[in-house]
Formats: structure tokens, C-alpha cells, sequence
């Protein structure tokens, strides 16, 4: 299945360089069609040129789609860090991008880069609030709080729950914050790493279906 991805690749280097003769638009639409039956782990690379194609010809609409589509298989193939490396270029793209804002700091979570996730966590509270999704932005800022007991982080939720107007949801963090209990707190990191990873995939799928921004 993945001996057409050299070829297919070679064209989009091609396009990517400016050369003529590069891949049409027709061939990049074949391109993705192959590319949605191939496996994880080839998908999102090719998923990440088209995104670069379409970039540099100007169609920011579809660059974003396909670099979302990068981060999607990049999650489902276990690599979180090469998923944050694109979901940090959509961001420059697409500051106000909820979902993959939402994305990135579950991905800082898992890796825990508290200092990241905490930047990250206000940016996406900002584009929820701005964006009107508080009552899906609520749920996940509340799941992140339950997953990660660290003073610091809860500090940074409650904040952000409140400036959001959720009060039960900041409320329900207190609580946990000076009792110190959590239900289901992972009780390793390799556990709360898998756990965020899998969150970071549920919310976009979640955020997708509710017709949430890139």
C-alpha cells in the first residue's frame, strides 16, 4: 500500500520547490485519496506535505485541513511530539484554531511540559471564550485539572474555568485542590501519558463533530 507514497512524494517536492511540472491539483486530490487508505504512520506525512502545498498555492482553507489531518493520524500512530510540531505550525497559521489549541495543550500534558501547557492552556481558553465554545472548553479544561494534580496547573484551570464563567467546574477544582483528592489520578506517568494522549484524540473528535474551528 505505501509504495506509491515515494513517488506521490517526489511530485509534492516538486510543487514545494517551485518547479515546473510540479503536482496538479487533481493529483494532489488523488494524493489524499490514497492517503486516507494507507497506515498512520504514512498517512500523516503525506497529509503534511499537502498542507505545505496548499499553502505555498496560496489555499489556506485547505492547508489547515490537511495539517489537521497530519495531527489526527499522527495521534492515532502514537507520535505525540511530531503531532505537536504541526499543531504548533497551524497555530501560526490560525491563532484562534480551538481545536487544535485544545490539542496542543493536552499534548504538552502528556509530555509533561506544565510551563508549555499552562501558555497553552490560557491561548485556547482565550479562542473558546472568543469563539463562544466555553460549554465544550469547561469539559475538557475540568478533565485536564482532574488528570494532573499539580498545584500550580489547578491554579492556572481555576483561573481559566472562572474567566470561562464556569462556576461548578472551578468550584468541583477547588475542592480538589484542598482536599488533594482525584478520582481515577493516573498513578504513574506512563499512565498519565496515555491517558492525556487518548483525551487529545477524543477532544477532537468530539470538537469536530460539534463543528468546531481547525
Amino acid at each position: 500500500m505505501e509504495e506509491f507514497l515515494p513517488k506521490w512524494l517526489d511530485s509534492l517536492g516538486s510543487l514545494l520547490r517551485g518547479k515546473t511540472g510540479g503536482a496538479s491539483d487533481r493529483e494532489l486530490k488523488e494524493l489524499a485519496a490514497e492517503a486516507e487508505r494507507a497506515s498512520p504512520g504514512a498517512r500523516w506525512a503525506v497529509f503534511n506535505r499537502l498542507g505545505d502545498a496548499y499553502l505555498k498555492a496560496d489555499d489556506r482553507t485547505r492547508a489547515l485541513r490537511y495539517f489537521g489531518k497530519a495531527i489526527d493520524a499522527l495521534l492515532e500512530d502514537d507520535q505525540p511530539e511530531p503531532a505537536r510540531a504541526v499543531a504548533k505550525k497551524v497555530i501560526r497559521l490560525h491563532p484562534e484554531a480551538i481545536r487544535t489549541l485544545c490539542t496542543l495543550t493536552w499534548l504538552d500534558l502528556a509530555s509533561m511540559k506544565l510551563p508549555e501547557a499552562k501558555v497553552s492552556l490560557a491561548t485556547y481558553v482565550k479562542a473558546a471564550k472568543e469563539g463562544k465554545r466555553e460549554h465544550l472548553a469547561c469539559a475538557q479544561v475540568l478533565e485536564m485539572a482532574r488528570l494532573i494534580p499539580d498545584a500550580g496547573f489547578l491554579a492556572e484551570t481555576m483561573k481559566a474555568l472562572d474567566h470561562m464563567g464556569c462556576a461548578a467546574e472551578s468550584d468541583q477544582v477547588k475542592v480538589w485542590a484542598t482536599e488533594g483528592t482525584y478520582e481515577s489520578t493516573p498513578i504513574d506517568k506512563k499512565r498519565l501519558h496515555l491517558l492525556c494522549l487518548k483525551a487529545a484524540i477524543g477532544s477532537n473528535v468530539k470538537l469536530k463533530n460539534k463543528g468546531a474551528l481547525t
